[in-house]
C-alpha cells in the first residue's frame, strides 16, 4: 500500500491514476505545515484537481465560496480546526474532509457531529485519500442535483407574498399595496435571502455570507444600517422579524 508520509513521497509513476469519470475539483486545503501542504497540492494536481492552500482557519471563511471541497487540518496556528468547522457550517454546506493527526475517538466523533463529511487520520494512504475525496464530491453532486430538481419544481413560486407585500425574486421588484418600492442592490439582496426562506429563521452569519460573500470579514454594522433602511421603505412592522441572539425571519405581518 502507498502511504502519505512527509519525509519521502512516492514517485509519480506509483501514484494511482485519476478515474476518467471524476471531474476536476476546486480543493481548499487548510494546512499549516509547508511540507505537507506542498506534497498534498502536488498529489491533488496529478489527480486532476486544483488546490488553494491556506495556512489559517480564518482564511477558510474567506475562500470557501469559490471551492468545491475543504481538506481541513485541525491543528491550525490561529484557531482549532473544529471551531473553523463549526463556523463554516453556520454559513455553508461545503463538503469537508478532515485530514489530521488527531485520531482520538472524541475528536473524530466531534468532527463528524459538527458536520465533517469524512475524517481521515495522518498518515493516510494516498489511494484512500483520493478515493474519499471522489466519494464525497460524488455524494455532494447527487445532493445538489436533487436540490436543483426540487428548485425546478418550485420555480413557479418565485413571487413571495406576505399580506400586501409582493417580492418578485427573479425580477428583483418589490410592491407594497400595489405600489413599487425602490430598493438599493444590497437592500434587495437582504430581502431576497429572507423572502426566499419565508417563515424560516436565517442567522446573521448566513445573511452576511450570502449578501456580502464573507461572514467573517463583512462589517456587521452595515447589515444593521441596511435593515433599518429596508424596514423604513417597506413600512410594514412585523414583516422582518428580529430573532434575538440569532438572526431574522421574513414573517407574518400580524407579528409584533
Amino acid at each position: 500500500m502507498v502511504y502519505i508520509r512527509y519525509e519521502e513521497w512516492p514517485k509519480r509513476p506509483e501514484w494511482p491514476e485519476r478515474p476518467k469519470e471524476v471531474d476536476r475539483v476546486q480543493v481548499l486545503l487548510a494546512e499549516d505545515d509547508d511540507g505537507v501542504a506542498a506534497a498534498l497540492v502536488e498529489v491533488l494536481y496529478d489527480h486532476g484537481h486544483v488546490t488553494r492552500r491556506v495556512r489559517y482557519g480564518r482564511d477558510v471563511l474567506t475562500y470557501h465560496r469559490s471551492s468545491d471541497l475543504l481538506l481541513l487540518d485541525l491543528g491550525l496556528p490561529d484557531t482549532d480546526g473544529l471551531d473553523v468547522l463549526r463556523a463554516l457550517r453556520a454559513v455553508s454546506d461545503l463538503p469537508v474532509v478532515v485530514l489530521t493527526a488527531r485520531g482520538d475517538e472524541r475528536s473524530v466523533v466531534r468532527g463528524l457531529r459538527l458536520g465533517a463529511d469524512d475524517y481521515l487520520v495522518k498518515p493516510v494512504r494516498l489511494a484512500e485519500l483520493l478515493a474519499r475525496i471522489d466519494a464525497v464530491t460524488r455524494r455532494n453532486a447527487t445532493r445538489n442535483a436533487s436540490a436543483a430538481s426540487a428548485a425546478a419544481l418550485a420555480s413557479a413560486v418565485r413571487t413571495v407574498r406576505a399580506g400586501d407585500v409582493e417580492v418578485e425574486l427573479d425580477a428583483r421588484r418589490v410592491r407594497v399595496a400595489g405600489a413599487e418600492v425602490e430598493l438599493t442592490t444590497k437592500e434587495f439582496d437582504i430581502l431576497a435571502v429572507l423572502a426566499g426562506r419565508a417563515g424560516t429563521a436565517v442567522s446573521r452569519e448566513q445573511l452576511l455570507d450570502e449578501v456580502w460573500g464573507d461572514a467573517h470579514h463583512a462589517v456587521s454594522r452595515s447589515l444593521d444600517v441596511h435593515l433599518t433602511q429596508l424596514r423604513a421603505k417597506l413600512r410594514r412592522p412585523g414583516l422582518l422579524t428580529t430573532i434575538r441572539g440569532f438572526g431574522y425571519r421574513f414573517g407574518n405581518l400580524d407579528e409584533d
